[in-house]
């Protein structure tokens, strides 16, 4: 028998419900889609992120229901921000999905995925000029986000000697506190009035599309109808005032995945809204309010909803103490490098199989020389051994794409496919990985 010196916890009765106390409750994963997680550690580390094929497919299919059911005319377009993994791009374009990027990186890597230019989506704040003038060249869907950048596409259109089919970004009040109103022109001052009128003036412009992404983790689906109706209510003008033709609005993303927001009691499940809230009150609206003979096309730029419940994280105890406070801490081989979004979500937590004893208030930290370095500050956990290994999820959504290499290598990634078969899709870094590109002066050699 290990002996460990005795403490006393305070019990907080208050966490328990009618289904009991967490003093006794336990969640306990040891496989993921059939694949054993110890096999998975084994094999290629830990920490690892695993991601599912079986639920990136589900959460696809259910979401294209849900909209093609209510409105045949919906092409979805995979946010590169959100996982960029070739794999990952790769199954979602598969699927149906175009590609939405940001910058010039993620066009770069979409288009070196086989997307032709008329099949990506070109947003974000920031298009440095030669880029989007190869955007132009291959007549991508270019949502222009500043005045100063529809001159450039005017240069542009000028340099090619034709004209350039572009969209506008609109940013707009839809009781959605706080107003995402550093992107695009503004609705209510007359803004994106204005840059219509400029696109009207352009010799090269011809303004096809309207866009608005009204802001991330949206618990409510209500703001999506307001965003629709004020999309198709700038569709008219431009139309009937403008004489242009729009071909499409696109409604971005935002969709709310099943994480747990800090500060937020209650489940996701209950407050969370369904793909189909988000639907019927998109495609309601588009209806409702369409004053021309032709329904436009709608695009979604849906990332975090269709990948997040799709990503684990495999992590392993290496250690644990004792807190002066009395909470027990746990030293994790994954922390904050990895699991960026642990800022503003809990992840679900669960064992590798049922352990004794009651639970006991208790910290997960990660391997990093900081004090910030938490992933739960206060949970209910059993006594854990050495080498325990948890899931971490859902963190299939940023996560990946914004872990850091600070201070620890970035693990592997694999994908379970439908028929449980493992495939790597992204090898553990090494040193030569992290270094490539230094130089050494030669006064230092």
């Amino acid at each position: 028998m290990k002996y460990e010196k005795p403490v006393i916890n305070k019990v907080n009765f208050s966490m328990a419900s009618k289904y009991g106390s967490p003093i006794k409750t336990q969640k306990v994963r040891n496989e993921i889609d059939g694949v054993s997680v110890h096999e998975l550690t084994k094999k290629y580390g830990s920490p690892l992120f695993v991601f599912s094929e079986k639920k990136i497919e589900e959460k696809y299919h259910t979401m294209e229901n849900a909209f093609k059911s209510r409105y045949q005319n919906v092409q979805f377009s995979w946010s590169y921000k959100t996982n960029y993994l070739n794999a990952i791009c790769k199954k979602f374009h598969k699927l149906g999905s175009i590609a939405e990027v940001v910058s010039e990186f993620e066009y770069q890597k979409a288009r070196s995925l086989g997307i032709e230019g008329k099949d990506i989506i070109f947003n974000g704040p920031y298009k440095p000029y030669k880029d989007l003038k190869i955007a132009a060249e291959e007549k991508s869907k270019i949502h222009i986000d500043n005045f100063f950048e529809l001159s450039d596409l005017e240069k542009i259109g000028s340099e090619l000697k034709r004209t350039i089919n572009v969209a506008i970004r609109i940013n707009m009040f839809t009781g959605i506190y706080p107003q995402w109103s550093r992107f695009g022109f503004n609705y209510e001052n007359g803004e994106a009035y204005r840059a219509i009128e400029k696109i009207k003036e352009s010799k090269y412009l011809n303004l096809i599309g309207l866009h608005s992404h009204i802001g991330t983790f949206m618990l409510d689906a209500k703001p999506y109808g307001i965003a629709t109706e004020k999309l198709m209510d700038l569709k008219f003008i431009a139309e009937s005032e403008f004489g242009f033709t729009i071909e499409y609005i696109d409604l971005g993303g935002g969709f709310a995945s099943k994480s747990q927001l800090k500060g937020v009691y209650h489940s996701p499940d209950i407050i969370v809204p369904t793909v189909d809230d988000y639907a019927e009150a998109i495609t309601n609206a588009i209806y409702d309010n369409n004053k021309s003979e032709k329904l436009p096309k709608l695009y979604l730029e849906t990332g975090r909803h269709l990948i997040d419940e799709a990503g684990y994280l495999l992590t392993t105890v290496n250690a644990y103490k004792r807190f002066p406070n009395g909470f027990k801490g746990y030293v994790m081989d994954a922390g904050v490098n990895l699991l960026y979004t642990s800022t503003w979500y809990n992840f679900t937590v669960e064992l590798d199989k049922h352990y004794e004893g009651d639970n006991e208030p208790s910290v997960l930290n990660g391997p990093l020389c900081m004090n910030i370095d938490v992933i739960e500050e206060n949970i209910q956990l059993p006594a854990l051994d050495r080498g325990t290994i948890l899931t971490l999820s859902p963190v299939g959504a940023y996560n990946n794409t914004q872990s850091m290499q600070f201070i620890r290598y970035r693990p592997a990634t694999v994908l379970i496919d439908k028929n449980r078969n493992v495939h790597i899709l992204k090898k553990a870094e090494k040193l030569e990985n992290v270094t490539n590109g230094e130089e050494l002066p030669e006064y230092l050699k």
